[in-house]
């Protein structure tokens, strides 16, 4: 994943079981995010779900991955996109990893929890970008787990619809869909059966 670029990224459980038993679950979870991911990456969305979970990231720039990593890896040229890349994406795993460990070790059980490799897709022009944000915020009425978008506690929607201090990228994001009443509006539509079959499981 490559500086300054915009990722949907998610990834679901392995086999039937769920990654979220419980509202600690979920909170540990996000706990574990702000620790790994925060220093590589602003986030613009995301939504937990029992099953399966996305978010959307822009990774930081070149300089503050730089500064970041050296304090992590040693005797190593982090110069170009590549080694920086790699050390990101590595991010994402540590975090899946971690809280796979705390979970395994919470239920007494064994084995991998999320499935190999998460998936992630750029996102690459600002029509898109605001088709995703409102895929990821209405995935759980998609799924059924709920009637309301409103009424799913594990996404970053209530973050936009409330002025409660938040470590989203939440100006930026709404500037992108005119403001907070533009961004409710179009988070009443239905989602488009094409990003549908682009983004399902």
């Amino acid at each position: 994943m490559e500086p300054e670029k915009i990722y949907h990224i998610y990834t679901h459980a392995n086999g039937s079981e769920n990654l979220f038993r419980n509202e600690e679950n979920y909170r540990y979870f996000l706990q574990r995010y702000a620790h790994f991911i925060s220093p590589v990456a602003y986030t613009y969305a995301y939504c937990l779900m029992p099953n399966h979970l996305h978010f959307l990231v822009k990774i930081k720039g070149e300089v503050d991955l730089l500064e970041f990593f050296k304090s992590k890896v040693s005797n190593k040229d982090l110069t170009g996109f590549e080694n920086l890349s790699g050390l990101t994406v590595r991010q994402f795993s540590h975090l899946l990893n971690a809280y796979t460990k705390a979970y395994n070790k919470q239920y007494q059980r064994m084995g991998s929890l999320f499935v190999r490799a998460f998936k992630r897709k750029e996102i690459n022009h600002d029509s898109y970008l605001t088709s995703v944000i409102h895929y990821i915020h209405a995935n759980p009425v998609h799924h059924g787990f709920t009637k309301s978008i409103a009424d799913w506690p594990w996404s970053s929607y209530q973050a936009y619809i409330l002025d409660k201090p938040s470590a989203l990228k939440r100006e930026a994001v709404l500037e992108w869909f005119g403001g907070q009443h533009d961004f409710i509006r179009f988070h009443q539509q239905t989602i488009s059966t094409k990003l549908k079959m682009e983004m399902d499981f």
